[in-house]
């Protein structure tokens, strides 16, 4: 508890900076920085990284709900870096999105139009230029949108109020616009890998202060969130082989379907399509909660949703999973014009 309560003092810290534009304070020492530089120099000799070219995942899944309903296809909008592009997999049905636009088509029994505007190595400061492409046919505007952000810009030390600061504005434009918002915050970059200490620490701690701080700009913006600890998480931690993709960092197929089905619950639940009650269930861990304290804990454990309860209060739920269903994108002219 002492460290969830610090961890929620240093994301306020952090979000009130972003909200007066400040750039934040550094959170590490000069000394420890240098370690840190030295440490991602000998991790990215082993770790590597991918240059292959996302596959292309944009179009429409679950066509044939078309035939049974005189309703519109639900449109969904992908945002932000490489996990959200889907680098890593090769087959279009393997990514988070197609994943996600899939289980939406079968939870709404509509056809889902599915854009993604993801750019692999992306940080947040990008964000703006993709809510721009987003949203620039206003007759084409996304039901709701998915943006997974954060990790290269612990990598490349942006200031974790700038980097909040630049996510929130574009929760706001994407609500203002109509869309409904779901961040899936920045994932726990402690199990990369071969990643040694002290630089497994220093990634684990960066990572999650700006996993909560994201869960404080998000909610007050308008938005709700997912902890993507699972993403490189636990069950990467426990699993790496099965859940890393080739070059060790990126999600294999099964890593971004562990991502995708923890983002379903809330996806479905923005659009008020998931069959579960919005109030907390006590038993399962869950409740209403300050929102600095909903987004520490959050943080904590991936697959958590924060959602805005009566400010200063948030809900904390742990939503149930269900499997995924894949589907190849077809149509693709209706949503790449």
């Amino acid at each position: 508890m002492p460290m969830t309560m610090s961890r929620a003092r240093v994301a306020r810290r952090i979000a009130t900076a972003a909200a007066f534009g400040g750039g934040g304070v550094g959170l590490l020492g000069v000394a420890t920085v240098g370690v840190l530089l030295t440490e991602v120099r000998l991790a990215r000799r082993t770790v590597g990284g991918s240059s292959d070219i996302p596959p292309c995942a944009d179009g429409r899944y679950g066509a044939a709900f078309g035939h049974r309903t005189d309703r519109p296809p639900l449109r969904l909008g992908f945002l932000g870096d490489s996990t959200a592009a889907g680098q890593g997999v090769h087959r279009a049905s393997q990514t988070p999105g197609a994943l996600l636009a899939s289980g939406l088509a079968a939870l709404s029994e509509l056809p889902v139009d599915f854009r993604n505007v993801a750019l692999p190595g992306a940080q947040s400061d990008d964000l703006a230029r993709q809510v721009a492409l987003i949203l620039a046919d206003d007759t084409e505007t996304p039901d709701v949108c998915v943006i997974m952000i954060g990790a290269n810009d612990v990598t490349h030390r942006m200031p974790p109020a700038q980097s909040v600061r630049h996510l929130s504005e574009a929760v706001r434009a994407l609500g203002a616009a109509g869309c409904e918002v779901v961040v899936g915050t920045c994932p726990d970059l402690g199990t990369i890998e071969p990643v040694y200490q002290p630089l497994r620490w220093v990634a684990r701690r960066l990572s999650r202060q700006l996993a909560a701080a994201q869960t404080i700009g998000v909610i007050e913006s308008g938005g709700r969130t997912v902890s993507l600890g699972d993403l490189l998480g636990p069950e990467f931690e426990a699993h790496p082989r099965e859940l890393f993709g080739p070059d060790n960092y990126h999600p294999s197929a099964e890593g971004y379907a562990t991502a995708a089905m923890a983002l379903l619950p809330t996806l479905c639940a923005s659009l008020g399509l998931w069959p579960e009650e919005e109030r907390p269930e006590p038993a399962r861990g869950e409740g209403i909660l300050p929102v600095e304290q909903a987004a520490a804990e959050a943080a904590s454990e991936g697959g958590t949703e924060v959602t805005a309860s009566r400010a200063p209060w948030a809900l904390l739920k742990h939503r149930r999973r269900r499997q995924l269903p894949t589907e190849e994108p077809t149509d693709r002219s209706s949503v790449t014009g």
